[in-house]
């Protein structure tokens, strides 16, 4: 056990975390149940010989949806593909740099992307948009998770910043006596 003391993360970053599971736990969710339509779909089709009216859209938006919602959880659990050999090859203040570089890239472009969604998603609620479909359904609530994922994403993109710069993570993820 290690004698230096870890203090809590500051409340509105743990605040950050608590969301970006709980929307990776729906996000689950969303695939689970689209995996389930899908199964649908194809006892509708194949042995009931009948069309499927909304469950190609609703797949589509669910995954669209799992995706940006989900995101978050990914970015806090390190789960997404990383090569880490640059990272690896230099010192710990030369990484911490490579990390605050990156994930400030990363916050640009989400912002940008966010700033996009919004006013998207914005026209579509207030025009009342639906698919063209028999299904109708209303568009304004499958967009809404764009803009919804790319905030979380930015918020959990400052909160890993902030820990990474104040010391109180390692950058990467990588231990301060990780060498190549």
């Amino acid at each position: 056990m290690s004698s230096k003391q870890i203090p809590p993360l500051p409340a509105w970053a743990a605040a950050v975390h608590a969301v970006s599971r709980a929307f990776g736990v729906f996000s689950a969710g969303l695939i689970v149940l689209a995996i389930i339509v899908v199964c649908h779909m194809v006892f509708v089709r194949a042995v009931l010989g009948e069309s499927s009216i909304w469950q190609t859209e609703f797949v589509t938006f669910s995954l669209v949806a799992a995706t940006f919602l989900g995101a978050p959880y990914i970015l806090l659990s390190r789960g997404h593909v990383a090569v880490d050999v640059l990272p690896l090859m230099v010192g710990v203040p030369a990484r911490r740099m490579l990390f605050l570089f990156g994930h400030l890239v990363a916050f640009v472009f989400c912002a940008f992307f966010l700033y996009a969604a919004v006013p998207w998603w914005y026209e579509a609620w207030q025009t009342g948009q639906t698919t063209s479909s028999i299904w109708r359904a209303r568009v304004w609530i499958p967009y809404l998770s764009v803009p919804v994922g790319l905030a979380l994403l930015c918020l959990e993109l400052i909160a890993d910043g902030y820990l990474v710069a104040a010391g109180r993570a390692d950058p990467f993820g990588l231990a301060p006596d990780a060498r190549l």
